[in-house]
């Protein structure tokens, strides 16, 4: 398993993660045809990459995923802070 490509691939997936969900609530201001149809557009460009990283390599899928699964938990808690140091 290589770490440089598994590190890579987390920052990936983070940075995939926060475009997904900047997409996901632009697409909830739009009419209710246009957001089911940019829903559907946009799961299926996630599970092509998902598909494109995974035939990549192992390492590669771990950090992906690694990157992925550990962003909400943080962009919650940037938000809640920037939110503490507003007030």
């Amino acid at each position: 398993m290589n770490a440089l490509t598994a590190v890579a691939s987390a920052a990936f997936g983070s940075g995939l993660y926060l475009v997904t969900f900047s997409t996901a609530r632009w697409l909830n201001r739009l009419d209710l045809r246009f957001k089911i149809t940019g829903f559907v557009v946009t799961g299926m460009v996630l599970c092509a990459v998902a598909v494109m990283i995974a035939a990549a390599s192992r390492s590669a899928i771990f950090g992906f995923m690694a990157g992925a699964t550990l962003t909400p938990s943080v962009h919650r808690w940037i938000l809640r802070r920037h939110q503490q140091t507003a007030s």
